[in-house]
């Protein structure tokens, strides 16, 4: 299975993966104006052996065949306030 990946215009480090190059078809309209222009990074080969840095293959294969695409978010912030705060309480170090 092959899949095209593509960066957001608005949205930094979330990426839209699809079935084929330029298959938007089962993206729903409202997350297309989200996400922005999309931004063709690559078509990538989905297979088992494969490792992804943020995103599990099966889960993504998964998420293509049943709902047509599949949206990846960037990882949450840190709160670097809040860690300072507990290494002061002597909670992290």
């Amino acid at each position: 299975m092959l899949c095209a990946v593509y960066k957001s215009s608005k949205k930094a480090e979330t990426y839209l993966y699809v079935p084929g190059r330029d298959d938007f078809s089962k993206v729903p309209k409202t997350l297309l104006t989200t996400f922005g222009a999309p931004i063709f990074l690559m078509i990538m080969p989905l297979k088992a052996e494969r490792q992804l840095a943020r995103l599990d293959v099966a889960k993504l294969r998964t998420e293509l065949n049943t709902k047509g695409f599949y949206l990846q978010l960037p990882p949450p912030e840190e709160n670097m306030l809040k860690i300072h705060l507990a290494q002061q309480q002597g909670q992290v170090k």
